[in-house]
C-alpha cells in the first residue's frame, strides 16, 4: 500500500507528501481512516500532490497518515441502484440499507465516439403547452431552464417529471447539485407518493457540502446514466438541478488550487469543465439520454459566462422572465427569448410550424404595441392592432396551465394537455374564434373547450 503524510491543510485544499511514489491525477486518497475523502488534482513535485477534500477536513493535521486507493472516485452502477438516493460517493442516504450486488464504475469517462451517436431527431412530448408549441424538446437532446432566483425554475422541473416519468418507459435520474436539502426532501416524498420511485435514482451533492463533493456529484449521475444507455439500452431522462452549482463549485475549487480568475471571477478552465460534463449526454445506437438542466442566470443578467458557456450545449432554451412571473402568467417562460433548434418545419411539421410562427410573431407584434398603449391607451391603436393585442392577451393567457405540483398550493387542479389540443387552441384564437370571450376566461385551463365552461361559471358568478 503506498502511504503518505499530510504536509499542509488550507480549508479544503491539502498538501500530501508521498516518499515512494505519486499518486496519478484524479486518485482518491483516505485520511483519518477513511473517515476524510481526498481526490487528487495537481502534481506539485517529485514528492508533493495537492488534494481537494471532497468531505469537511475539521480534525485533520500535519503529519496524519493518508492511504493512496490507487483509483479514482467510483459510482455504483447496476439494477439494485433504481429506487434510491445516494451521495457522492455511492453511499444510501434513503436511511435504508446500503444497495446488494452493485459494480462500482469510475466517474471519469469518455464520452461516446461520434461514429456510435445516432443522428436521428424525435420530438419529446411535455404535456406543458407553451413548450410543445413554441420550444418542442428533442429526444435525447439537452434543455436548459434559464431563469433567475424565484422565478419557478424547480417547479417547472418537477413538473415535467410527474408528467414524463409516468408514461416514460425508460430511467429517470435526477441530480442536484448545490440545492438545498428541503428540495431533495420534498421531491422523494412526492415521487413515493406518485409511484414512480421504482424507476428513479436520486443523487445529491446538498449546498452544505464542500466544493470537490458538489463539483463530482454531476459526474456520478452521467456514470449511473450511461450504465442504462449502454448495458441495459433503456432510455434515460436526466434531471439536472442546477447546472450553474456545477460551474458555481468549479470556481470555487479553481479558487482553492491558487489559478489565476479569468473574467468575472471564474475559472480559466470553464469552457472544458462544463465540455467534459455536458458532451457525454448523448444519443448512441443503443439508447438515448434526455437532460432536461435548471441553469440559475446570476442577478439576470443573461451576458454572465456561465449562461453563455451553457446555452451553446443545449438544443432547447426556456427561458424563465420575473416580468411574467409578476403578471401570474406561470409556467413564465419568456416565449420571445427562448428557442428551440427543433422547432423546424422538417422535424415538427408545416401546420406546427406556420403556428408557431404566428404566434411568435402575434406576440411579438403586442410586445412593440405596448408602450403606446402605456402612453395613449388601447384606443388610440387602430382597428387591425386592436385585433392583434386581443388575440396576444389571450394566446399569453391560455398558454398558462394548472400544475399538479402546485395543487397544493393553487387549489387548482393539474392539467396534461396533448399537443394536438394545444395547437388546435392556439389555432382557434388566432381565427378569432373566442374574441367575444373574456381574457380571463382562458386563464389557467387545459383545453381550449374548457374556455366556454369557465366563462359560464365566471358569469353567473359576477351576477350572483
Amino acid at each position: 500500500m503506498n502511504s503518505g503524510t499530510v504536509a499542509a491543510v488550507r480549508g479544503s485544499v491539502v498538501d500530501v507528501r508521498f516518499d515512494v511514489r505519486l499518486p496519478a491525477i484524479h486518485t482518491v486518497l483516505h485520511a483519518d481512516d477513511g473517515q476524510i475523502v481526498l481526490e487528487v488534482l495537481a502534481q506539485r513535485d517529485a514528492h508533493h500532490v495537492r488534494a481537494i477534500a471532497l468531505t469537511p477536513t475539521q480534525g485533520l493535521a500535519r503529519g496524519m497518515p493518508v492511504l493512496d486507493t490507487a483509483g479514482p472516485l467510483k459510482a455504483p452502477v447496476g439494477k439494485e441502484i433504481l429506487s434510491r438516493m445516494f451521495d457522492v460517493f455511492g453511499h444510501a442516504i434513503d436511511g435504508q440499507p446500503a444497495a446488494q450486488g452493485v459494480q462500482w464504475r469510475s466517474v471519469h469517462r469518455a464520452p461516446p465516439p461520434l461514429a456510435s451517436r445516432s443522428t436521428q431527431s424525435e420530438v419529446f412530448e411535455t404535456g406543458i403547452k407553451v413548450i410543445d408549441v413554441l420550444l418542442p424538446l428533442e429526444r435525447g437532446g439537452k434543455a436548459g431552464l434559464f431563469g433567475g432566483a424565484g422565478v419557478g425554475k424547480t417547479v417547472l422541473l418537477t413538473e415535467m417529471i410527474h408528467n414524463m416519468v409516468g408514461h416514460q418507459e425508460g430511467v429517470s435520474i435526477f441530480c442536484g447539485i448545490g440545492e438545498r436539502c428541503r428540495e431533495g426532501e420534498e421531491l422523494y416524498r412526492d415521487m413515493k407518493a406518485a409511484g414512480v420511485l421504482p424507476n428513479m435514482v436520486m443523487v445529491f451533492g446538498q449546498m452544505n457540502e464542500p466544493p470537490g463533493s458538489r463539483f463530482r456529484v454531476g459526474h456520478v449521475a452521467l456514470t449511473m446514466a450511461e450504465y442504462f444507455r449502454d448495458d441495459e439500452h433503456r432510455d434515460v431522462l436526466l434531471l439536472v438541478d442546477n447546472i450553474f452549482r456545477f460551474i458555481q463549485a468549479g470556481a470555487e475549487v479553481s479558487g482553492l488550487m491558487g489559478q489565476m480568475p479569468s473574467r468575472l471571477g471564474y475559472q480559466p478552465t470553464m469552457g472544458t469543465e462544463l465540455s467534459g460534463l455536458e458532451e457525454r449526454i448523448a444519443n448512441t445506437d443503443s439508447g438515448a439520454i434526455t437532460s432536461i438542466q435548471a441553469v440559475y442566470v446570476p442577478a439576470d443578467d443573461f451576458t454572465d459566462p456561465a449562461a453563455v458557456h451553457t446555452f451553446s450545449h443545449l438544443s432547447a432554451s426556456i427561458v424563465l422572465s420575473r416580468k411574467r412571473a409578476s403578471e401570474g402568467l406561470y409556467p413564465a417562460i419568456d416565449p420571445l427569448q427562448s428557442s428551440s433548434k427543433m422547432a423546424t418545419p422538417s422535424i415538427v411539421g408545416e401546420r406546427h410550424y406556420a403556428l408557431a410562427q404566428e404566434i411568435r410573431r402575434t406576440l411579438a407584434q403586442y410586445a412593440q404595441l405596448k408602450d403606446i398603449i402605456a402612453m395613449l391607451g388601447l384606443e388610440q391603436l387602430s382597428q387591425e392592432d386592436r385585433n392583434v393585442v386581443g388575440r396576444a392577451r389571450r394566446l399569453e393567457r391560455f398558454l398558462t396551465q394548472p400544475f399538479f405540483t402546485t395543487e397544493q398550493f393553487t387549489d387548482m387542479q393539474g392539467k396534461l394537455v396533448s399537443l394536438e389540443d394545444a395547437l388546435d387552441g392556439c389555432e382557434r384564437i388566432l381565427r378569432d374564434e373566442f374574441k367575444d370571450v373574456p381574457e380571463r376566461a382562458l386563464y389557467m385551463i387545459g383545453k381550449i373547450d374548457e374556455a366556454k365552461a369557465k366563462f359560464q361559471q365566471l358569469a353567473s358568478a359576477d351576477e350572483t
